[in-house]
C-alpha cells in the first residue's frame, strides 16, 4: 500500500505520484512522517526540506511555507514556493545566501533572515550544505 502524493506550488504541480512515506517540518511542531493509514492531519509548513520516499528512491524538496493535508492515504502539500532538489540552481542559491548575509551584517532584518533561511534550505536540499537547524 502506498500514499498518493500531490505537491503543488502556485506555478505548477511539482510531483504527482506515489510514495511509501512523506516527511515534512511543520511550524511549531517539528518533523512529522506520514505513512499509509495515517490519521487525518492539517498543518502549516515551515521553511525546510521535505522528503518523499518513493519506490524509485528519496525525492528531496525545498519547501518554503504552505500547508500539508493528509486524508484517506492522500498527502497534499500546497507550498508558496517549492523546488525539487534536482531543479535547484545551486549558484543562484549561493548568491542569495551571500546577499542575505550581507544584509544581516548591516542590520538585523526579518526579511533578510527569511531570505537566508530559504537559501540555506535550497543549498541543503540540493546536497550542497550540511544540515541546517
Amino acid at each position: 500500500m502506498a500514499l498518493r502524493v500531490e505537491l503543488v506550488s502556485p506555478e505548477r504541480i511539482l510531483y504527482s505520484g506515489e510514495a511509501e512515506m512523506v516527511v515534512v517540518r511543520t511550524l511549531g511542531g517539528g518533523e512529522i512522517a506520514f505513512m499509509p493509514g495515517h490519521a487525518p492531519f492539517v498543518g502549516a509548513l515551515a521553511i525546510a526540506t521535505a522528503t518523499l520516499r518513493t519506490p524509485q528512491g528519496d525525492e528531496l524538496v525545498a519547501v518554503h511555507g504552505g500547508f500539508v493535508e493528509v486524508s484517506n492515504d492522500t498527502v497534499t502539500i500546497l507550498s508558496d514556493v517549492a523546488e525539487l532538489a534536482s531543479q535547484i540552481d545551486v549558484e543562484r542559491a549561493q548568491r542569495a545566501k551571500e546577499r542575505a548575509e550581507e544584509r544581516l551584517r548591516a542590520a538585523r532584518d526579518a526579511e533578510a533572515e527569511a531570505a537566508l533561511r530559504r537559501a540555506l534550505i535550497r543549498l541543503q536540499t540540493a546536497g550542497n550544505l550540511a544540515a541546517v537547524s
